[in-house]
């Protein structure tokens, strides 16, 4: 019992720290102009960057995997060593297009609960209306953008396993016939990768729709 309460504690003060850092963050950019509607869109074109990158870090290793595919001759280590690292360099694409859309996400809560409580100080009814409609518009169009950004981040992890089965495929059995089982996986991981790549270009797509209806 004694450690269950230690541990439920712990947490309280890690998210009570966690959110003050939260206010102490937004208080300091607020005093340099920088309102929360302002982080959001920066934000948005950070996840809308990472998201173009993965995409381009994916369609490399493809071509990676496609030149293991035809390997004909030379140092298959070498090989080995070129697709491991297309593949690693793709997970950390991909884990930094998860960390950019939880950041749109964090400041896009706080956004949106900051505007409710705002709207009890109009005084006057017809412009708190109007100061509601656009919250729910922007909403709206948000939560259309994390749907879309959400199905291009689920979209990677299908392309990262087929990665990882097929690399240590690979280190395991530097041999003709390891390139032979790489060679029957293509046509999935061609297929799966095309799919990302669509995925995340309709996410980016409405990450600039979003960006431009914030702006204007």
């Amino acid at each position: 019992m004694y450690r269950k309460t230690t541990w439920v504690v712990g947490l309280i003060v890690v998210l009570a720290c966690l959110g003050a850092c939260s206010s102490a963050y937004y208080k300091t950019m607020e005093g340099l102009g920088i309102e929360k509607r302002d982080i959001l869109v920066d934000r948005v074109e950070d996840a809308r960057d990472a998201q173009d990158d993965a995409s381009e870090q994916f369609a490399s290793a493809l071509d990676q995997f496609r030149s293991t595919v035809n390997f004909d001759g030379g140092d298959l280590e070498e090989t080995y060593d070129r697709l491991n690292a297309e593949y690693e360099k793709s997970v950390e694409e991909a884990e930094a297009v998860s960390t950019r859309i939880n950041a749109v996400e964090s400041v896009a809560e706080d956004l949106f609960s900051e505007w409710e409580e705002e709207l009890e100080q109009y005084s006057r009814a017809d412009l708190r209306r109007s100061s509601a409609s656009l919250l729910n518009d922007t909403r709206k169009r948000y939560k259309q953008l994390m749907s879309s950004m959400r199905r291009a981040e689920r979209s990677m992890e299908p392309v990262l396993v087929a990665f990882q089965d097929q690399v240590l495929v690979l280190k395991h059995n530097l041999n003709a016939r390891a390139i032979g089982a790489l060679r029957n996986e293509l046509d999935s991981i061609e297929r799966d990768t095309a799919n990302l790549i669509s995925q995340m270009q309709k996410a980016i797509d409405e990450a600039n729709d979003f960006i431009d209806s914030m702006e204007n």
